[in-house]
Parts: C-alpha cells; structure tokens; sequence
C-alpha cells in the first residue's frame, strides 16, 4: 500500500447527530455542495498533502461516495481515537497528519509538521488558547508536554483543535485493538504542543452546529431556509423552525414544523424528532 500524508478521523457510531446518522454519516453531510470530509481533505491537498485516508464504520459506501480520491478504510470494530491509526501503520515516512472530520478549519498544517520535526517528537498536539465555554481544558508542563485530561499544569489552558501529527514511532506503540490518545500517553517519552493564535475553525458534530454552519458557510444553499439545514437532495417547503431536510425530504407545501428531521425513503416521506 502506498504511504500517507494525513488521516483522518472519520468513524464513530453519530450518536451526537442523534437521527441523522441513520441516513448519512456525520462527515458525509454536505456544505456549499462538499462534505464535511471534502472540506477537511480539500484543506490538506491545498497545504501540498495530497496521500489521504480515513477510517469509516457507519455507511462507509456512502463515506467513499462523500470524498472522492480519498482513501477509505472500513472499520467494522471501533478502535478508538487512537486505535483508529492502525490503519496507517507501516505507511508512514517522517509524520503523519491526523485531523478529525467533524471539523472545519484553517489548520497550520505545515507550520504543524515542520515544528514536529524539529523538535523529534513521537506526537504532538495543535492546541489554542482556551476560548472559555465548555470545552475540555488543556494543560502542559513547563517543558511543554500535554497533561493528562484533568490534571493543571503550569502552561494553560489550552484547547486542543483536533489537529496532530504522529511519528512512525508512536503508531508502533499502539497496542492492540481499541484505544484511546490518553492511553498511549504514558508510553510516549517525546510528545509536545505546539501553541498557535486562535484560527478559523468550527466543529460541527451535532444537528444544531450543523444548522449553524449552513448558514455560515453556505446561505445560498445548505442555509437557505433559516433557521434550518437542507440538502441538496431536499425540496424545502412549508414554514419551518429547526429542522434538517436530508436526502429526498419533501414536505408538503402547508405544513408547519419545528425540531424535526425529514428524509425520502423507499417513496415514502420519513419524519423523526430531532433531538
């Protein structure tokens, strides 16, 4: 198999999409007329990393359909964030770049990797100032090592973008079968942040971001209804407050609704809550 440039993290089980991972993969939702997982792949290419795979577990036929050129790699079994990257082990030069798919962003991609170089790390981190909210906080120590989730450092917070770079050396030491990032951590004796200023970045994981970066990204399209999210499949009709019309939804003309998901099916009209 030929060597990679850059992984990214596409599989999970959607639970955060609530109803529409029943129809499309969370990274196979399109905006601006690309999936999330082209956008994510486009923003590689464009940094000159063009060697692309992922990882897929929910309809992972549609994945491949949603990223033409990319490479997928079925995965049956969930391995986790970090047991995901068995996919790319022993296809690796100096650095593999690993971004998740749920996410848009204006990643430093080579910035990234030639600081990793430099500093001869297994694995670093692409962490920004924490922007307040909810998010997880990040700490290092005075060296510059990432802390283990929960534990205060004397660098932080941080919040970490999603974005990485592994060494052939670090996929060698994931064990076997499913694992998290955490996990590897204490086998790890090199692993470092790097701190850059805030960029352009979004995650949509959930039915609510998604409606919020349809409007952003793609008002002529995706956005057009406010308020909701309509695929390029969807005839949009009716007065509607915060729903998602996926592939096929057509509802009729006088109807009103809110906080619901519709979809074609087998010729029929589907209706879920949206949760």
């Amino acid at each position: 198999m030929s060597e990679l440039d850059a992984f990214l993290l596409a599989a999970g089980l959607g639970t955060r999409m609530g109803p529409l991972s029943q129809v499309l993969p969370k990274p196979a939702w399109p905006l601006g007329g690309r999936s999330l997982l082209q956008w994510s792949a486009d923003g590689l290419r464009a940094a000159g990393f063009t060697r692309l795979a992922c990882n897929a577990h929910l309809h992972p036929e549609r994945l491949a359909e949603a990223a033409p050129g990319l490479e997928i790699c079925p995965e049956p079994t969930l391995l986790g964030s970090a047991g995901g990257l068995h996919h790319a082990r022993g296809r690796v030069g100096e650095a593999l770049l690993v971004w998740n798919a749920d996410a848009l962003g204006e990643v430093p991609w080579s910035h990234l990797r030639d600081a990793h170089l430099r500093a001869g790390a297994q694995l670093t981190w692409l962490l920004v100032p924490h922007p307040g909210g909810a998010w997880n906080p990040v700490f290092t120590d005075a060296a510059g090592r990432v802390l283990p989730l929960g534990t205060t450092g004397p660098k932080g917070p941080f919040h970490f973008t999603g974005a990485s770079v592994w060494s052939p050396g670090a996929l060698e030491l994931l064990p076997p079968g499913p694992s998290e990032v955490r996990d590897l951590l204490p086998r790890l004796t090199a692993h470092h942040a790097l701190v850059v200023e805030p960029f352009p970045w979004r995650e949509v994981g959930t039915p609510d971001q998604l409606i919020e970066a349809a409007a952003a990204l793609a008002p002529a399209a995706e956005g057009r209804v406010p308020g909701c999210y309509v695929h390029p499949g969807a005839r949009p009709a009716g007065k509607l407050r915060r729903c998602v019309l996926g592939p096929g939804a057509d509802p009729h003309p006088a109807f009103e609704d809110a906080d619901a998901f519709w979809f074609g099916e087998a010729g029929r009209q589907v209706r879920l809550a949206l949760t």
